[in-house]
């Protein structure tokens, strides 16, 4: 029996625990789910004779490495700064690892030792980054199999609300870390646009004028991604004049983002003195 250790069973968890359990039985995988509450674990394993739920500190080093050596593979959903601490583990048992986060440099550079052992580390495999690269790459490739050229290179991506459950005027659910929502698009973005490099930064990512029309669906805004440019090398595609990958959100939810990121609801340090202040006045 394959053994699956998977730290992290919040809301992104949730249809990967269904789908292996869905399938353990029948591939003869043990899955394991370590978080932080207990309950949660339990409640994502729903009594599955395939399943355990475990629960300790990340941080404890003796435990982490305990569970990590028993697996034959390793998935980390927990929060980015925390992959590392899980790879640098699987690194050192000689562990396969998956996440769905991007590759930072301190993931970067373990690429030599990971080769050298032989061991799978596959990241960026969520929706974004993960599922765009893959439709991205399939779309390349046919092009390319009949003698194209690429010139131009546009991705949309983005998780949408389910037409039957849209129910609110931002068109918007939270189905992630909530803390992501607001972390997302700090960075700023790079890309380039008609031969024009484009930096842009956290303030002026939401505007609910970039649209996109999806054929049968309708018209949606778009974000840039980070740095958007960091991949035309791996695309094969350094010469075209746009490169640009984005994140797809309904106009609504784009103009709503866009007056709370203006009046610094989304900014983490302590500047506020609202003592005696009315919101009226705090936000004025």
């Amino acid at each position: 029996m394959k053994s699956i250790l998977l730290f992290g069973a919040g809301k992104s968890a949730t249809v990967l625990i269904d789908y292996l359990l869905e399938h353990a039985a029948k591939e003869n995988w043990k899955l394991i789910v370590a978080d932080a509450d207990l309950a949660l674990a339990k409640e994502k394993i729903n009594n599955s004779p395939n399943g355990e739920a475990v629960s300790f500190d990340i941080r404890d080093e003796a435990k982490r490495g305990g569970f990590i050596t028993q697996s034959d593979l390793v998935i980390s959903m927990l929060p980015p700064m925390l992959h590392n601490t899980v790879a640098k583990d699987c690194l050192h048992f000689g562990k396969h690892l998956l996440t769905a986060s991007y590759v930072d440099d301190e993931m970067r550079s373990m690429a030599d030792e990971i080769k050298n052992k032989g061991l799978l580390f596959l990241c960026e495999i969520g929706l974004d980054p993960g599922i765009d690269h893959m439709s991205a790459m399939k779309i390349i490739d046919e092009i390319r199999s009949k003698g194209g050229k690429i010139t131009s290179f546009r991705s949309h991506c983005g998780g949408l609300v389910a037409p039957e459950s849209d129910n609110n005027p931002w068109h918007y659910k939270i189905s992630w870390n909530p803390r992501n929502i607001i972390l997302a698009g700090k960075a700023g973005a790079h890309y380039r646009e008609d031969g024009r490099e484009i930096r842009l930064t956290y303030e002026d990512l939401f505007s609910p004028d970039r649209i996109v029309t999806v054929p049968g669906h309708g018209s949606f805004s778009w974000y840039p991604n980070r740095d958007s440019l960091s991949y035309a090398p791996l695309y094969g595609l350094e010469d075209t004049v746009t490169f640009i990958r984005t994140t797809l959100r309904h106009p609504e939810f784009m103009l709503g983002w866009k007056n709370i990121v203006e009046l610094k609801l989304t900014d983490e340090t302590p500047a506020y003195e609202s003592e005696g202040r009315t919101l009226q006045e705090l936000f004025r």
